[in-house]
């Protein structure tokens, strides 16, 4: 169990805040649902009012549930992304990148905690991806953001490579996150779309952070240390 969880009133299986972690995580998948339903119906002020919803119930869950803080300003981080790329013009969706890269830090530090080699093989297969989709879209990309792409795309892949030392759940987050962003990037330089692009685009992020979230709660690596050594028994 967690370290507050064998105390009265403590954030483990019957505490009371555990009490109220699943009526947040289920107001995060109505939240969900309904920002997701928003896009394919094209209805844009239901996007603008339930998007912003989403992370802090995600993180207000983690919390909750007792999970690293490391972990909670991750999802709040994302959040201040997610507010920022609401408004159509440069500079925001410059400031919402540099806010998930301060999120995608904050996820490498909590998994850079654990003393558990990340495959180097999969460490290939990332970057291999990662430089074909970079000299694919180069050109198409607008000439002052090809260098903030680039770094954010080096940061955000090596996240995804660490998360899999939380087991199959982060790695499968990380690696839909990637995705997610990579949507956005076609986007970006005008490639083809698919139907409903901003449906797919959340659908994958969203899907990521919570399986993200879901891995850092109930993985337990070797190597954890602090309150985490004690998670076994709780998850």
């Amino acid at each position: 169990m967690t370290a507050t969880a064998s105390r009265p009133g403590g954030t483990g299986h019957g505490g009371r805040a555990e009490r109220f972690a699943r009526p947040v995580l289920l107001a995060f998948l109505l939240a969900a649902a309904v920002d997701l339903v928003g896009l394919l119906a094209a209805a844009d002020t239901v996007h603008l009012v339930a998007k912003p919803l989403l992370m802090p119930l995600l993180a207000g869950y983690a919390a909750l549930r007792g999970g690293p803080r490391l972990l909670v300003a991750a999802l709040l981080f994302g959040w201040g992304g997610d507010v920022f790329l609401l408004a159509d013009n440069d500079l925001a969706f410059l400031v919402g990148m540099g806010s998930f890269a301060v999120g995608h830090v904050c996820y490498l530090t909590l998994f850079g905690r654990d003393r558990a080699p990340a495959p180097l093989a999969t460490g290939a297969g990332y970057v291999l991806v990662l430089v074909v989709f970079l000299v694919l879209i180069w050109p198409d990309l607008p000439a002052d953001l090809r260098i903030p792409l680039t770094g954010y795309s080096l940061l955000l892949t090596a996240m995804a490579w660490r998360a899999g030392v939380f087991g199959p759940y982060a790695a499968a987050g990380g690696a839909l996150f990637l995705l997610s962003d990579a949507l956005i990037a076609t986007g970006i330089a005008e490639w083809p779309q698919a139907p409903a692009p901003d449906f797919w685009v959340m659908l994958t992020y969203i899907a990521a952070q919570a399986l993200l979230t879901l891995g850092v709660l109930t993985a337990a690596p070797a190597g954890r240390t602090g309150a985490y050594r004690e998670r076994g028994t709780s998850s």
